[in-house]
């Protein structure tokens, strides 16, 4: 599979001194779909900014499909769709026209069959003829999609396409994106919601401070987040665990000798859980009570974000 974005240490620095990217480098390939985790203001929006020519780069490269975003500016904004947060439409124009004229802006032949598949797929086929400004937000959302579709482009960014937004447009939105990929469309989506990325994602990346802390493959990461940690409370505390115990690394015991945590892998074919609770009944240790918890998405997350910022 080629590499349809190809970003090169790319940076953006505002008047004042205030770095926005700090040399990102990211390679997208076509088809996939890449989820851009990070906090408010830490770069997810400058950085598509910068890839769809809203703003200009202070040094690095991007290409998208092959041109360059600044000498070949047009042939690479003919491959971007682009679903901003902030809903910017015009208030008296139909839901159709508005739709159309994306499409036309790009030079693009009008494909009437095209603009029908495109309103139908996102619920708009019956608001066609209703003015912008009488939808309701979700709607307004599911209109800045189809404008960004208009022009079938290659590579569809969508920035917080479902905040704020209700649980049904939420469901038809990834479908859409499902249909899309399919199709070849590759999707660069930033989101809060975690489980989002989770659940649509090839690969996920974090930013903080204008870094990219993180990019990585779904399923490996999903790996990671198959850790998982038993907490075995002790009846009396311990000061130090017996040496039959300690065969492995994954056992810990804590300052005040009351708890021992095993870290464990789920996917295994044994966990090792039986033969540890033996070992500790042999060794004369009684247990008072049991307790497991599991690394989300959010918590690599968060730990991510908290490292890039100490």
């Amino acid at each position: 599979m080629s590499s349809i974005l190809d970003i090169r240490d790319l940076k953006k620095v505002y008047e004042g001194g205030f770095e926005a990217l700090k040399g990102v480098t990211l390679s997208i390939e076509e088809g996939e779909i890449l989820a851009l985790l990070g906090p408010n203001g830490a770069g997810k929006t400058t950085l598509i900014s910068t890839i769809c020519g809203i703003t200009t780069a202070s040094s690095g490269s991007v290409l998208v499909g092959g041109h360059d975003i600044e000498t070949e500016f047009r042939a690479a904004r003919s491959l971007i769709g682009l679903v901003p947060q902030e809903i910017n439409l015009e208030p008296f124009e139909t839901v159709l026209n508005t739709v159309r004229f994306s499409r036309g802006l790009f030079g693009k032949k009008r494909d009437d069959a095209l603009i029908e598949k495109i309103l139908r797929q996102l619920s708009l086929w019956d608001k066609r003829k209703s003015r912008t400004m009488e939808l309701s937000g979700g709607m307004k959302r599911r209109v800045l999609i189809a404008k960004a579709l208009a022009h079938e482009p290659r590579v569809l960014f969508l920035d917080e396409p479902t905040a704020g937004v209700d649980v049904e447009l939420r469901k038809d939105m990834w479908e859409t994106v499902a249909d899309l990929k399919a199709d070849g469309v590759t999707i660069i989506l930033t989101t809060h919601y975690i489980e989002e990325a989770e659940a649509i994602a090839d690969r996920v990346g974090v930013i903080n401070g204008g870094q990219l802390l993180l990019v990585e493959d779904k399923e490996s990461l999903m790996q990671r987040l198959g850790q998982k940690q038993l907490r075995i409370e002790l009846q009396e505390p311990v000061k130090s665990l017996p040496d039959a115990l300690m065969n492995g690394t994954d056992l810990s015991l804590s300052d005040d000798g009351l708890s021992v945590t095993y870290t464990y892998d789920t996917q295994a074919e044994r966990t090792g859980i039986a033969a540890l609770m033996a070992d500790m009944s042999s060794a004369g240790l009684i247990l008072r009570d049991l307790q497991t918890q599991q690394s989300s998405l959010e918590d690599i997350f968060v730990g991510l974000v908290q490292e890039g910022q100490s």
